[in-house]
């Protein structure tokens, strides 16, 4: 059986998450060799995501290479996944999840983000983030930050900002914890939709047999339920990397949480449900949360963020 071949972008994170895969495949006795892929998100590195668009950033060059059958999967952090893929191509697997919160990491020793009388310059790039703060702490001041960690961690001690406001899972990743100043609440920081999982994708020519096999191979049941859940919500809303759209499933044995919803991009108003359910309900409990959320002013405000980003 010839190596199965992994599309992964060039980062070191995004390495560790393809080796992460190759390691899981290698398991189970499948052999398996890297094809680095540079992506838009990667080539233009000083405008914010929300300009480039929400579509496609990390994927669109990686998905390129599936189609034409030069990899066999692609491998991707599942916050960077559009909600609705195109036609073909299918998420077959996502690895477990990691811890879902965000962090704050910072060169400086004491770093106090909740203390009004205390001004904090951070560094981020995600509208949900920035929503995030405006909204529960507005003192904080934030400036765009692009690039990998570690372009992002230079750009910091050079002086650009106090902190960078990131995801815990690529943090550790990197090893990186000894940075790691805050764990930020979960119930007041959601996640992205598929925070914290390493998703793989496929195209549909991808040979049955092999799919069945990566799938078994990478494939974390708990972790699945929870993003499909996620995901749903997030496609309904139509949802990209530049809306400021959040979610977190939790599974506890057969039974499933979901909650979620929408930020303002000036963080003014927040609209927030929670639902519950089972498992094998995880795409309609997706549904009806969104629609939840649509129905108490999110459709309002998702159309106001859409204008103003020019989608």
């Amino acid at each position: 059986m010839k190596p199965i071949r992994i599309g992964t972008r060039g980062s070191k994170l995004a390495l560790y998450q393809a080796h992460h895969i190759a390691g899981l495949l290698e398991n189970r006795g499948m052999k398996s060799e890297t094809v680095v892929i540079d992506t838009t998100g990667d080539k233009i590195q000083n405008v914010s995501i929300a300009k480039i668009g929400s579509k496609g950033v990390f994927t669109q060059e990686l998905e390129d290479q599936l189609e034409t059958g030069d990899i066999d999967i692609a491998v991707h952090s599942a916050k960077d996944m559009q909600s609705s893929l195109p036609e073909g191509f299918e998420l077959i697997a996502f690895s477990e999840r990691e811890k879902v919160n965000d962090i704050i990491l910072s060169h400086q020793p004491r770093i106090i983000y909740d203390n009004p009388n205390l001004p904090l310059v951070i560094g981020t790039s995600s509208t949900r983030r920035i929503a995030t703060l405006k909204h529960f702490f507005p003192h904080i001041k934030t400036v765009e930050m692009r690039g990998n960690l570690q372009t992002r961690i230079s750009k910091m001690e050079s002086g650009v900002c106090d902190a960078l406001l990131l995801a815990y899972a690529g943090v550790h990743r990197m090893e990186y914890d000894h940075m790691i100043r805050q764990i930020l609440p979960a119930d007041v920081f959601i996640p992205a939709v598929g925070q914290g999982s390493i998703a793989v994708e496929a195209h549909a020519a991808l040979d049955p047999g092999l799919r069945k096999k990566i799938r078994e191979a990478a494939h974390h049941e708990e972790t699945g339920y929870r993003l499909q859940a996620e995901r749903s919500f997030l496609k309904v809303l139509e949802g990209g990397c530049s809306i400021p759209v959040f979610a977190l499933g939790k599974v506890l044995g057969q039974q499933l949480s979901l909650e979620g919803g929408v930020l303002s991009l000036d963080g003014s108003k927040r609209v927030c449900f929670e639902v519950h359910g089972t498992v094998d309900e995880a795409e309609e409990m997706g549904q009806q949360l969104a629609h939840k959320v649509l129905q108490a002013d999110g459709r309002q405000m998702l159309d106001e963020i859409k204008k103003t980003l020019g989608k």
